[in-house]
């Protein structure tokens, strides 16, 4: 292997500004929820091995409008597609219904119960992973909703080229939680700067209206269960079971999800779709003038049961256009189904794929031919739950593998199981074949300890780039990390050209998580040289993914584009979006944004054309 060289940019060297005239783009309105002044906040610094952000004093939320609400099981439909009901307005609240007096008695008395919980959660430290003065501090706090604003303040000069819109999910809580609280586990909510292709650009986050979203803001408060902060040992299955009462006694509509739409945003089929793994995909439309609209959860025109799901990280290929997901289960078998969508959104038969216990599948890759898919050593145990733990659980004697599989295939018959041992990949980049070899050539980031995540751990996380490879002929594996042992830094969230997905690509954007989990800038990696370019984003400036977006779809060279991502000042409390030349890492653009953006999960650009065409 040769040894990685890294190189540093860093954009010290300011761009010429241009301020339109508008009336926004002076106001200096930074909306900071939890710091509602806009000034940095002054706070003792605690470290963390999980979330280095120090937890503030209190944590202090928007305030929601107050509504009279007594839930009842008729909420907005929010559904769309053959097995739907008429689209209706998310943000409307559920039809008011008086209870009837048993209702009121039992809504009293779990209310009751929920607050013994809460009080006996409250005697006991939470861990740092589910602790929100870690989870959702700083600039993890949530921010409100902002409707679209025009004309921004631009320094340097934004490429004719881009037109269309990059849109980022992330979580964003709109209460303040009552007990444990993960980052994961926050409201969905859509960040957008749109591009009209004349050097302007526009700004607005809307939350994406799920069932749950909709029905929590009517009460006033969180209802649902969070999976990740609050599904711990005794008391959180006793929230479950909370939940599930009021659902059965039509205090709450528990049977059109429970997702949170927060992580991964996919174009496809004329729609924008937001989506986390734990439900259906929901439909989020941008308008003409930039602002963003929920349409509806999303089953495909009714090809995809109320209760099933779709993951995060659902694939595109570039040359077919056919749409590939997967759909895990921790309850019941199968645990994991395999999914095909064609480019006019018809689903081929579901393919279940055998795996002996509900796994972590957060991710998967595709190449050309087929489709492969992780099983590995994170799993879901009930057991552990019921015995006082966590859900989420790190099993150490079993074995990680990689599944090959026939993208066409109509049944699991033919999948090829590979073992690749102590292998946990939360993000897979890329995947391609080498037949001269009879090899399949994975691109991820091996993360250890593998539910770092989740869990605490006195071990420090690191997050090795890897190529593994997987050897048809032999159905032997072999894994290294793609930098030297002397460069190695922790590179989580990014991508490949996405025009050259599936097939053998040269370049990788990944987040440079250093100091974890706090993004620093983000690297340019050659995956087959191990040379690394890394551009930072300077003192006290942290970000998220970077997007890389093709110069055309048309153009030649791999790395012909720019770099779109999200900056954070945590000096000024003042976000940007930046626009880096992919080529030389030089800054194009820098687009100064009237709210605060919170660190975020995935995203995506959608060009001018595909805007016009959405259902």
């Amino acid at each position: 292997m040769t040894s990685s060289a890294i190189s540093c940019f860093n954009p010290s060297t300011p761009l010429t500004t241009h301020r339109p005239s508008s009336p926004l783009a002076n106001s200096g309105y930074f909306s900071a929820i939890a710091n509602p002044s806009g000034r940095k906040p002054n706070v003792t610094t605690i470290s963390c091995s999980v979330h280095a952000t120090p937890p503030p004093a209190s944590l202090l939320f928007p305030k929601q409008k107050n509504h009279i609400f007594q839930p009842s099981v008729q909420t907005p439909t929010l559904s769309c597609g053959n097995a739907g009901g008429e689209e209706q307005d998310p943000s409307s609240p559920p039809h008011n219904q008086s209870w009837n007096l048993l209702q009121r008695a039992t809504a009293f008395a779990l209310d009751a119960v929920e607050g013994f919980i809460v009080s006996h959660e409250k005697r006991h430290p939470l861990p740092k992973t589910a602790d929100p003065r870690f989870q959702i501090a700083g600039n993890y706090a949530p921010v409100p909703e902002q409707p679209v604003q025009h004309s921004l303040p631009v320094s340097g000069e934004i490429p004719c080229c881009i037109r269309g819109a990059y849109v980022r999910n992330g979580a964003n809580p709109l209460h303040e939680p009552a007990g444990g609280h993960h980052l994961f586990d926050g409201d969905g909510m859509i960040h957008s700067v749109s591009f009209s292709g004349d050097g302007s650009a526009s700004y607005a986050c809307r939350f994406t209206e799920t069932h749950r979203l909709v029905q929590e803001r009517a009460m006033g408060r969180p209802i649902f269960p969070k999976a990740v902060g609050e599904l711990h040992g005794h008391t959180g299955i006793a929230r479950l079971l909370l939940f599930y009462a009021r659902g059965l006694l039509g205090l709450l509509d528990h049977t059109r999800g429970i997702g949170v739409a927060n992580a991964g945003l996919v174009y496809f089929n004329r729609r924008l779709l937001a989506m986390s793994e734990e439900d259906l995909p929901y439909h989020v439309r941008l308008t003409n003038s930039g602002d963003l609209e929920t349409v509806c959860r999303y089953d495909f025109d009714g090809q995809l049961e109320s209760d099933s799901s779709m993951i995060a990280h659902p694939k595109i290929d570039p040359s077919s256009k056919d749409l590939f997901s997967l759909s895990y289960d921790v309850i019941k078998k199968p645990y994991l189904k395999y999914l095909r969508f064609s480019p006019d959104g018809r689903k081929s038969a579901d393919v279940e794929i055998p795996l002996p216990v509900p796994t972590m599948v957060h991710d998967f890759a595709i190449t050309e031919k087929y489709v492969v898919i992780p099983d590995q050593q994170v799993v879901f145990s009930l057991g552990d739950l019921v015995r006082g733990g966590s859900p989420v659980v790190y099993d150490k004697t079993k074995m990680s593998r990689f599944g090959v599989l026939d993208k066409a295939a109509a049944d699991a018959s033919g999948i090829r199981w590979i073992d690749v041992p102590d292998c946990f990949c939360f993000h897979v980049w890329n995947a391609w074949e080498e037949p001269e070899n009879d090899e399949i050539v994975v691109i991820g980031s091996c993360m250890t300890p593998p539910d770092s995540i989740f869990n605490e751990s006195d071990e420090k996380l690191r997050s090795v780039l890897s190529e593994i490879r997987l050897n048809m002929r032999t159905g032997e594996s072999m894994r290294r990390p793609i930098m030297a042992e002397a460069d190695q830094m922790n590179l989580e969230a990014g991508m490949v050209n996405r025009n050259r997905l599936g097939r053998k690509t040269r370049f990788a954007y990944l987040a440079l998580a250093e100091p974890w989990p706090k993004v620093s800038g983000f690297a340019k990696v050659d995956l087959s040289t191990g040379v690394v370019k890394k551009y930072v984003y300077g003192e006290k400036r942290f970000g998220g993914e970077p997007q890389f977006l093709p110069r055309t779809p048309e153009a030649t060279e791999e790395d012909d584009g720019y770099i779109l991502a999200f900056v954070h000042d945590e000096k000024e409390w003042k976000s940007e979006l930046q626009i880096i030349d992919a080529m030389t890492l030089n800054l194009e653009a820098t687009i100064d944004l009237p709210s605060r953006v919170p660190y975020g999960l995935h995203g995506t650009f959608i060009r001018a054309e595909d805007l016009q065409m959405q259902a």
